[in-house]
């Protein structure tokens, strides 16, 4: 007989398990490449950006979120690091579908688990604003592969989380991410972070965009 509660207890686990090394993994991408500035799209509580204050090579971190529940956790979870670098670590609320002129021209951004979070009907918006405006020289971002849910013990239609909007396959996400690519003038390298199953693959998706010089 299934516990049911012992499968949605593991599940809950991975899940877990994966949202931290995929942070980590972002975190480690990002002070790969050498850049001096870095941005935070829809931050969070900051748990990335509290990776990134750790690097001594950042100069200059931002962290832009649109919920004040959100950035309030994050000011807490920052605290340290804010109250030691003002002038280093700064939180803006706002959204990323909207122009933020005072964050243009970033080495570097990140873009984790967010963008499954924007009704559809706003995608063009936030291609604009982000790819359009903004313009980071490398943007990093992830989001649920949708063909790895039934793993997770979801069922067909089901999300990883309830307010998502929708979560893309593979094929979806690699289709939008090089029609983003190719209008902005990016170039873009699509790849996976987690277990990888041979039919599924990787439970997060992940496109790598570098401004075209």
């Amino acid at each position: 007989m299934f516990d049911l509660d012992e499968m949605t207890r593991g599940s809950m686990t991975q899940m877990t398990s994966l949202h931290e090394h995929r942070l980590d993994f972002v975190a480690r991408t990002l002070c790969s490449r050498g850049g001096k500035t870095v941005l935070d799209l829809g931050c969070g509580s900051g748990s990335l950006l509290y990776r990134l204050a750790k690097t001594p090579e950042f100069e200059r971190i931002v962290g832009l979120e649109q919920s004040g529940v959100s950035i309030r956790q994050a000011r807490l979870n920052l605290a340290n690091w804010i109250e030691d670098r003002p002038d280093r670590i700064r939180l803006v609320t706002g959204s990323y579908s909207e122009p933020q002129p005072e964050l243009t021209g970033f080495d570097l951004a990140a873009m984790v688990e967010t963008i499954e979070h924007v009704n559809p009907s706003e995608l063009s918006k936030v291609e604009l604003a982000v790819f359009g405006r903004m313009r980071p020289t490398f943007l990093f971002m992830t989001t649920p592969n949708s063909e790895y849910n039934p793993l997770f013990d979801l069922e067909p239609g089901e999300f990883r989380e309830e307010d998502h909007k929708f979560e893309w396959n593979r094929m979806k996400f690699r289709q939008w991410a090089s029609g983003v690519a190719n209008r902005n003038g990016y170039s873009v390298r699509i790849g996976g972070i987690g277990d990888q199953h041979p039919d599924l693959g990787h439970p997060t998706q992940t496109a790598a965009f570098e401004l075209i010089a």
